[in-house]
């Protein structure tokens, strides 16, 4: 890999014009497959086999106008009650409605109204016929049949109970202010194409109310949130100050900008394009974007570094190009590999729409290393000399002199040289107490701000947590105060009438059935739908006491469907919105613990590959479940119980997003396993050169740390710039990952792994003899490069100019592990049989 990425480097920088215009041309080409295949982006979730879904095929089958998807237009008029004119216009915008693809029925709620008076009009009616025959039967008039009465008030008593029951679900509000149109489609919610929602959203837009405001709800108006914002902007612009700090020059620092931009818009494009085929989620291209940038930049920054720090040292420019290439560009693969591999395996899940976001995610990551292997070498090629800062180039000026005065010494060997850890004549190990005192504090740290986590519930986002002023919005508040919070999220609760039920024998089942309903807490109202014509499934609206994402509400689906069959052979199922989006988060946490086991499982057998030990795997796998787990606690702290969140921006509290879980595993793991590379490879390099263990963990820890501050410094930045999206989803993405990135690398990469390794000390680096054996040895710093071109450093005179605390050198983390994880088992071996020795 390193020879091949060498040859790559040296190609790039010479052909620089050549390769950089074949991305222009695939930048363009996925421009153009964007703009050929693009579809829509879905703001529905889906995951199979859950029981909502069961319940809507049932109905699907017999009762096909009350299985599909449905949606609310909110009618209110803000200077009182509405009018008749007004109510006319509603009774015209429903017709309209109901004439639009994919639509089954749209309830007019003044229509409604209007058959609920007349029913209750004609049972009033009925009433006094029944009392007024009863009297004549009680007084002895011919031909009354008392007992035919008596049954017809009893059925009568039922159906006012029955109606009873549904008063609570008046589509109407109290002051006759505001109205609910009901929009119901043939199509169920996660099968249904987002056309036929905007198609409804844009008739009811084309249609006005005179001195009326219509505002669909979130059923039918989640917004999109964008790709790209001024907080991205602001990100990029951050992480660009950063790079001048550490690069020393405008020109050195433009190029990780521009090769992470490059990939994101092939990236982004490219996963765009695939939209039209493949049902893809709007939070999709927005984490390919996040990824890419973050990614992006920092692989680029890896391989600039290093070039520039041998070309301060006296290099010739296109083969310090290869060079870099060859040795970060290895770790820039291997590092990408590892987040490739974690955002593919959210595909094991078997959660389709979280696949699809782990597979665009990897293909950004992997545009990112590409790119940053290939592009960058060529700009650098382009501009030579030019990508050190004057001091700089200064610097490399006396270097080529004094090498052109030492007798027998080359550039080369300086270069390397100057790569790797400290020669420890000012580095010294850490004290033990201050190990122990650092492990522990550290650990109880992250302990208490993880606790949150205990707590953690998940959900999907409702109207509610849209942006302020957005008509989704706006429709839930509209809803929950004129209504009640419940109406925002009811329940399709369905009956399996027992056979051969006549007209009485369904309405006494009815009647059952909504008793039963009506008893449970937490439950307002509850109204028979329909039924279907062989009289074997009945279906009820159920409106609970809360809204779709609250406790109640999930403990209320749970208890219903745990119910005993009504009357001992009528069974319920449970559907709706809110149901569904129950499942779906339900169904994402019981498939938490599979994912992060897979990832630390794999975490473990990578690290034990590398490194060739176990405990330090052991230390790398348990750290990162710790920050993890922190970072949920952070996350469940300001998205659930609202600290500190009007800091940014989030207006309302609630379950955490679903699968903001599983995708922290899958990012946060790999950007853990790029940390643990570019810090213990350096220690593992001094270790294997002769360094008691405990100076190779300070030497290597020196040796990598600038390049990890400025790493998760960028990736923080760029993190946290997409906090100031308005979508809550958008922003539980952003603070969790920059959250995460800030706990891994300063806490556990830069505090707990040293001072573990520390006490640890050599038996860090114990692995069983069968096991030495069978284990690959893996090179992920292009050692075997430096060896081939005569330029590896002797034991224990590496870098003696390294990271001794110079700027330009402090920051050589990239190649730390030039030859930790280099050199054959056998080498390593005899050095660690020298390092005993002694």
């Amino acid at each position: 890999m390193a020879k091949w990425l060498y040859r790559v480097g040296t190609f790039a920088a010479r052909r620089a014009w050549a390769v950089l215009a074949a991305w222009i041309l695939i930048l363009v080409a996925t421009a153009g497959a964007y703009f050929a295949w693009a579809g829509t982006l879905s703001s529905s979730f889906e995951v199979s086999d859950i029981e909502s879904m069961d319940v809507i095929d049932e109905l699907q089958e017999s009762l096909p106008d009350s299985a599909g998807a449905t949606g609310t237009i909110v009618v209110h008029n803000p200077d009182g009650p509405l009018t008749e004119g007004q109510e006319a216009q509603v009774a015209e915008l429903a017709a309209g409605i109901t004439e639009l693809d994919d639509v089954a029925t749209v309830t007019d709620p003044f229509a409604v109204r209007d058959s609920m008076a007349e029913q209750a009009a004609a049972m009033e009616e009925s009433a006094e016929e029944i009392a007024a025959g009863q009297e004549a039967a009680a007084a002895g008039a011919p031909g009354v049949d008392a007992e035919e009465l008596e049954a017809q008030a009893a059925q009568l008593e039922a159906a006012q109970e029955l109606a009873g029951y549904a008063e609570g679900a008046s589509l109407i509000s109290e002051d006759g202010s505001t109205a609910l149109l009901t929009v119901s489609f043939t199509e169920p919610m996660l099968e249904l194409a987002d056309e036929s929602r905007e198609a409804v959203v844009e008739y009811v837009e084309d249609s006005p109310i005179d001195g009326a405001e219509l505002v669909p709800s979130s059923d039918l108006s989640m917004e999109i949130p964008e790709i790209m914002g001024v907080g991205e902007v602001i990100g990029v612009a951050v992480a660009a100050v950063l790079l001048v700090v550490v690069l020393g020059s405008l020109i050195a620092a433009s190029f990780p900008i521009i090769t992470a931009l490059m990939g994101v818009g092939i990236g982004a494009m490219a996963t765009l394009s695939f939209s039209g085929v493949v049902q893809m989620a709007s939070v999709t291209p927005i984490l390919g974007v996040m990824l890419g940038l973050a990614v992006g930049i920092d692989y680029a920054l890896f391989i600039i570094n290093r070039h520039r720090r041998q070309l301060i040292a006296g290099a010739d420019v296109r083969e310090s190009i290869g060079l870099a290439n060859g040795t970060a560009g290895t770790a820039v693969v291997f590092a990408g590999s590892t987040v490739i591999l974690a955002l593919l395996a959210l595909n094991v899940v078997g959660i389709p729409f979280l696949g699809v976001m782990g597979s665009a995610g990897a293909a950004s990551v992997l545009i990112a290393v590409l790119v940053a292997v290939t592009a960058a070498p060529a700009l650098l090629g382009l501009a030579g000399e030019k990508v050190l800062g004057r001091k700089a180039r200064a610097k490399r000026a006396a270097a080529i002199a004094a090498a052109s005065d030492d007798d027998g010494a080359t550039s080369g060997g300086d270069v390397t040289a100057e790569a790797g850890p400290s020669s420890g004549g000012d580095v010294r190990p850490m004290r033990t107490w201050r190990a122990i005192v650092t492990l522990v504090a550290g650990v109880a740290a992250l302990a208490i701000v993880a606790i949150p986590a205990l707590d953690m519930r998940l959900g999907l986002p409702t109207g509610k947590n849209e942006p302020q002023g957005s008509d989704a919005y706006e429709a839930y508040i509209l809803t929950d105060e004129e209504f009640g919070e419940g109406f925002g999220g009811p329940l399709l609760v369905t009956a399996d009438l027992p056979a051969g039920l006549d007209e009485a024998g369904i309405a006494a089942a009815q009647l059952d059935v909504a008793r039963v309903l009506a008893a449970q807490d937490d439950v307002v109202a509850v109204a028979p739908i329909a039924v279907a014509e062989d009289g074997s499934l009945a279906a009820f609206q159920v409106v609970p006491s809360e809204g779709p994402s609250s406790e109640s509400t999930t403990q209320l689906v749970h208890d219903l469907r745990d119910l005993p069959a009504v009357n001992g052979d009528i069974e319920l199922g449970v559907a709706g919105q809110a149901a569904i989006n129950i499942d779906i988060s339900e169904g994402l946490q019981d498939a938490l613990p599979l994912y992060l086991g897979l990832v630390v499982g794999l975490s473990f057998l990578i690290m034990m590959a590398v490194f060739r030990s176990l405990l330090v795997p052991l230390i790398a796998t348990a750290g990162f479940v710790l920050s993890l787990l922190a970072t949920l606690g952070v996350a469940v702290a300001v998205f659930q119980w609202g600290w500190l969140a009007s800091l940014i921006g989030v207006h309302e509290t609630g379950p955490l997003l679903s699968f903001l879980p599983v995708i922290l595993v899958g990012v946060l793991f790999g950007l853990a396993m790029d940390y643990q590379l570019f810090l213990a490879t350096g220690m593992r390099e001094a270790y294997v050169h002769g360094a008691p263990a405990r100076q190779a963990v300070a030497e290597g820890f020196r040796a990598g740390r600038r390049v990890v501050t400025t790493a998760a410094l960028i990736m923080i930045a760029v993190f946290a710039s997409f906090i100031t999206s308005d979508s809550a989803m958008i922003k539980s993405f952003g603070v969790g990952m920059a959250m995460g990135v800030l706990l891994d690398a300063f806490v556990v990469r830069m505090l707990l792994v040293p001072a573990a390794m520390h006490l640890l000390g050599r038996s860090a680096w114990w692995l069983p003899r069968w096991l030495d054996k069978i284990v690959p040895n893996v090179d992920v710093e292009g050692a075997s490069l430096e060896r081939a071109a005569g330029s590896a450093p002797s034991p224990r005179s590496a870098g003696s100019a390294g990271s001794a605390g110079s700027g330009e050198s402090a920051g050589s983390g990239v190649s730390a592990g030039s030859a930790g994880s280099a050199g054959s088992a056998d080498d390593a071996a005899g050095d660690r049989e020298s390092t005993e020795a002694r």
